[in-house]
C-alpha cells in the first residue's frame, strides 16, 4: 500500500522561502517617500529632477498647499529640465510647459518642496510651474501653453483647496524677496486668469 502523500511537501516549502527570500534580496531598494515613476498630475510626462534641487517632504501633511506661483524658463524647455537634473544648480520646479504644444513635464512631486521661489516660506507652501520662453518674447506664450498651464493650475487648486485668485496664483516677481520679473509685462494675467477660473 502506498504512503499518502503529505499536504505539506517540507522540502517544496523550504525551497519556496529561499527563493522568496532570494527574490526580495534582488529587488530595488525603495524608501519612503521615494519619487513616483509617473508624476501626480496624469497629462504630465514625468521628468525628475535630482535630488539635490528640491526638498523631500509630505506635503500638504507636512506644509499647507495655498499658492501655485507662475514662472517663466528664460531657456528652453529642454536646457531647464537639465537643468533641474543638474545637481550644482540648487533649483527645480514642481512643473515644466512646453510652448509650442503645451506639453507638461513634472519634475518634482507636489508632496515635495521645490526650490524655484528663492523664498523658503513661499516654497514650502506652494507648486511651482515654469513656462517656456523668455520674458521679454511673448510669441513663446502660446494659446497651447497658456490652455495647459490653466488646466494645471485649476487642477492643483481644486486639489489643494487653493482659491482661483491672483492672491493664490502669483508670479515669481510677486515673492517677497525675489529679484525676478517673470512671468514678466507680456504675460496675460486677464486671459489666464479667466481660462484658470473656467476649467
Amino acid at each position: 500500500m502506498e504512503r499518502a502523500r503529505p499536504l505539506f511537501d517540507r522540502r517544496r516549502l523550504l525551497k519556496g522561502a529561499l527563493l522568496a527570500a532570494v527574490s526580495y534580496t534582488l529587488l530595488p531598494e525603495t524608501r519612503a517617500g521615494a519619487a513616483p515613476q509617473s508624476g501626480d498630475y496624469p497629462l504630465a510626462e514625468w521628468q525628475p529632477a535630482t535630488s539635490s534641487n528640491f526638498t523631500e517632504s509630505d506635503r500638504p501633511w507636512s506644509y499647507r498647499v495655498n499658492l501655485v506661483v507662475v514662472h517663466v524658463t528664460q531657456t528652453t524647455y529642454t536646457e531647464a529640465l537639465d537643468i533641474f537634473r543638474n545637481p550644482a544648480k540648487q533649483v527645480s520646479a514642481h512643473y515644466v510647459v512646453r510652448s509650442a504644444d503645451g506639453h507638461i513635464a513634472q519634475c518634482v512631486r507636489e508632496a515635495d518642496v521645490a526650490w524655484h521661489a528663492g523664498n523658503w516660506d513661499y516654497n514650502t507652501r506652494s507648486i511651482g510651474i515654469e513656462h517656456e520662453g523668455w520674458v521679454d518674447k511673448p510669441a513663446y506664450f502660446t494659446d497651447a501653453l497658456y490652455e495647459e498651464s490653466a488646466k494645471l493650475t485649476a487642477g492643483i487648486c481644486d486639489k489643494y483647496g487653493i482659491p482661483r485668485d491672483r492672491a493664490h496664483i502669483i508670479g515669481h516677481y510677486e515673492v517677497p524677496g525675489s529679484d525676478h520679473t517673470d512671468p514678466g509685462p507680456s504675460w496675460d494675467w486677464t486671459r489666464y486668469m479667466r481660462m484658470v477660473e473656467a476649467m
